[in-house]
């Protein structure tokens, strides 16, 4: 499994997470509870939780490049919403597979 993980600095994080579920509910399966938000991709399933200072996400699959490039996806669909204050700053990590 890869995992990547950022936290984006926003006041309006909650609002933005269920935007984008919402945003992707039409192709996809999402699930959002509060101002946390699950969407399942075909290749990765991508979590957002959100709080006063931002939002954390986390995107985890098998393939190493499909996660990498759902990185942009996700960066360049919450800028969409987050058009008053985009772009953000991403800071998108690996995060080590345990062994």
């Amino acid at each position: 499994m890869s995992t990547m993980t950022a936290r984006v600095k926003t006041d309006n994080g909650g609002k933005y997470v269920g935007q984008l579920c919402k945003h992707w509910s039409h192709k996809l399966e999402t699930r959002i509870d509060g101002d946390s938000g699950r969407v399942t991709f075909p290749s990765a399933i991508v979590t957002m939780d959100a709080d006063a200072e931002g939002i954390a996400l986390v995107i985890v699959g098998d393939d190493a490049g499909e996660v990498e490039r759902l990185t942009d996806v996700v960066a360049r669909h919450i800028d969409r919403f987050a058009f008053r204050e985009a772009p953000l700053a991403y800071d998108w990590t690996w995060k080590e597979a345990a062994s």
